[in-house]
């Protein structure tokens, strides 16, 4: 199953909200639009820490890690899964929010979550009714009492394996660089649409440069070494 048509959706609606990119600026001054970008940039980075909790506890062969087609050994109820069903999706959520909050945009952010909504209900539609089958009793039991959606943290379980970082840095190196090029992207792209010029600020070189190290570096130890392999994740 494809998960990755969104942001293809969502690209022209950034592209008409980012006119939009002065708003806080304009009313506020610029400390206040550095505070709302460095806002939105944690929330989409907050999304990405949630990716990160999941991988780090999770198997190989699991619910959670499918990507074309529907995958299931075993049922994940225990570390984050135990407080929400679908933790990769609201990390996906996080990091989309963020994105589209960039552009001050409040209609661009509406129509995100709905489009969001939309798009991923069916997904876990369908992969809610094939953990069903599969799983029947068990699967019952956990959705039962296990959010949706939004995390329930009084109902965190002790996951079964330890927490891997290696796991992290293997499997989320692209999403972390993702983040930081359409942030860069974004703010590049308003500058030009509001002002007409190319502005290249040092704190958002800096930013991109870092982000093409980290990807460059953790890509060439996954496809070169084996620092990063973890067994059975």
């Amino acid at each position: 199953m494809w998960r990755s048509y969104l942001p293809l959706i969502l690209f022209p609606i950034l592209l008409i909200a980012l006119k939009e990119t002065e708003y806080i600026e304009t009313l506020f001054g610029d400390f206040a639009d550095d505070l709302w970008e460095l806002f939105c940039i944690v929330v989409s980075f907050g999304g990405l820490f949630i990716r990160g909790i999941t991988i780090g506890y999770t198997p190989r062969g699991t619910s959670g890690r499918n990507t074309k087609k529907q995958i299931a050994d075993r049922l994940n109820t225990t570390g984050i899964y135990s407080v929400v069903r679908n933790p990769l999706y609201l990390g996906n959520f996080l990091i989309m929010l963020g994105f589209v909050m960039f552009t001050q945009a409040w209609w661009a952010v509406v129509i995100a979550i709905l489009l969001f909504w939309i798009y991923y209900e069916r997904i876990i539609y369908a992969e809610e009714e094939f953990l069903r089958e599969k799983f029947a009793k068990l699967f019952l039991q956990w959705a039962k009492s296990t959010p949706a959606f939004i995390p329930k943290l009084t109902r965190w379980q002790k996951p079964d394996l330890p927490f891997s970082f290696r796991n992290i840095l293997k499997r989320e190196y692209t999403g972390f660089f993702v983040i930081i090029i359409t942030f860069t992207l974004l703010e590049i792209a308003g500058d030009f649409i509001s002002e007409g010029i190319f502005e290249f600020d040092t704190e958002w070189i800096i930013f991109f440069i870092t982000g093409v190290v980290v990807y460059l570096t953790l890509r060439t130890l996954k496809k070169k070494t084996k620092i990063l392999h973890v067994e059975g994740r």
